[in-house]
């Protein structure tokens, strides 16, 4: 069973806010996805981050199932 995530308000001057927005559309994340990636990637280069952390979900579309039959393009 996955772990409820927790919730925080955050702050944040508007300009710093409108930064982080257009960084994480550039990256085709959410902006709270982006302030998560930072924040991991800060304790990680401190040497802070837990080991029960979960990892980030993968981004984009889960991948395709493999077909059952041999159906190729090439006949």
């Amino acid at each position: 069973m996955a772990t409820e995530r927790k919730k925080i308000l955050l702050r944040l001057d508007p300009a710093v806010h409108d930064a982080l927005a257009r960084w994480a559309a550039d990256e085709l994340r959410s902006a709270n996805a982006q302030i998560e990636f930072l924040l991991r990637r800060a304790l990680s280069d401190e040497g802070r981050m837990p080991g029960g952390a979960a990892r980030l979900p993968r981004r984009g579309r889960p991948p395709k199932e493999s077909p059952e039959t041999g159906d190729s393009d090439a006949g």
